[in-house]
């Protein structure tokens, strides 16, 4: 039997190897039941380009969960805001925040995921760039959503789900990949392993 047809037969249980709420929130959308697990690796950058690190830092995080799960699909990504070849991370506190808020106003700059997926003996790993262009912004008004704490947690210092959408003047590329999680990207892997749209579809809570 073909081995994609013979992985189609059965849908496999999935593991999200990742503690963002927004990854469960965008996997959960789907209607998808997965079990939450968060490896614990060391997630420094070293002398690497920002795609080299998004993809090796997502695998590292797949593979660790996907080792000791080896039956089970395993998703894991890794997210970072890129301008004038400069990774923002998240911010290690308010001052941090506004410096990152100030160097993207008015400017446009690349959200970079990698993604990592493992199954049995498959492994895939991709990334996903979208283009982010801030509004222009006066500092009391970069300073007033850095107050509200909603970016202290993510890449960049914003998020474009949320209160941060007002910072943000258009988009160029996938959504959700600057939420965190490409769904479309992942879903062309998942097809790629032999777990079909329509079976995609039809795995509902």
């Amino acid at each position: 039997m073909d081995n994609s047809l013979r992985k189609a037969e059965n849908f496999p249980e999935i593991i999200l190897a990742s503690g963002s709420p927004r990854r469960r929130e965008l996997l959960g959308s789907l209607g998808w039941e997965f079990r939450v697990i968060v490896p614990e690796i060391n997630e420094s950058i070293g002398q690497e380009s920002p795609l080299q690190a998004v993809e090796r830092l997502a695998m590292e995080k797949a593979c660790a969960v996907s080792d000791l799960f080896h039956e089970d699909i395993v998703i894991a990504a890794d997210t970072i805001v890129v301008i004038d070849g400069r990774i923002l991370g998240k911010p290690e506190n308010s001052s941090r925040a506004f410096e990152m808020l100030r160097m993207l106003n008015n400017r446009t700059h690349k959200v970079i995921t990698g993604l990592a997926v493992c199954w049995e003996n498959s492994q895939s790993i991709s990334s996903e760039i979208t283009n982010v262009t801030f509004r222009n912004m006066d500092t009391s008004a970069l300073s007033a959503y850095v107050s509200t704490g909603e970016g202290l947690d993510k890449a960049g210092a914003y998020a474009i789900q949320g209160k941060g959408s007002l910072l943000v003047k258009n988009i160029s590329g996938c959504y959700f990949n600057v939420v965190g999680l490409p769904l479309f990207r992942l879903s062309k892997i998942m097809e790629e392993m032999g777990l079909s749209l329509s079976m995609q579809w039809r795995k509902i809570t």
